[in-house]
């Protein structure tokens, strides 16, 4: 089974979203795929935003439960594709895992996008939280086409 993990800041918007909604779609496609999510400064175990979770319903995604993970007490170095919001979240990974950076990309690096950076909605409101949200859904998309060629 292929693990997958999502970098964002806190684990309470970005990675959390991307998680959600990349867990619905590999079950609903049955793919052999295992979804994880951390943050670099993430606080474990909290919720995460009200916004976020008001985006995640229009997709059929609930995120009352997600709590945060510190990237740190992850599972990390077992995963096989780690996928990071922003490419300072990816340097900072290289920098402090440098022995799996062949794993560590941005979300839209890994399925070639030009600009690699999801900007962060923390602290905006719900309008920017659905913008951010159809751009992590794009990546999704992509990112699980790209593993069903890979295969």
């Amino acid at each position: 089974m292929k693990k997958i993990m999502f970098i964002c800041t806190g684990n309470i918007c970005r990675s959390a979203m991307a998680h959600g909604l990349m867990e619905k779609k590999v079950k609903e496609l049955g793919l052999d795929i295992e979804v994880f999510s951390s943050g670099l400064y993430a606080e474990d175990g909290e919720r995460a935003t009200d916004y976020a979770i008001s985006a995640m319903e229009e997709y059929g995604v609930d995120l009352k439960k997600h709590r945060a993970t510190n990237t740190r007490k992850s599972k990390i170095r077992e995963m096989d594709l780690i996928l990071c919001a922003t490419e300072a979240h990816k340097n900072m990974l290289l920098e402090i895992y440098p022995d799996i950076k062949d794993k560590i990309y941005t979300m839209k690096e890994y399925v070639g996008e030009q600009e690699k950076n999801i900007k962060d909605p923390w602290g905006y409101g719900l309008e920017t939280y659905k913008k951010c949200a159809n751009e992590i859904y794009n990546c999704v998309i992509k990112i699980i086409d790209k593993e069903k060629d890979i295969r």
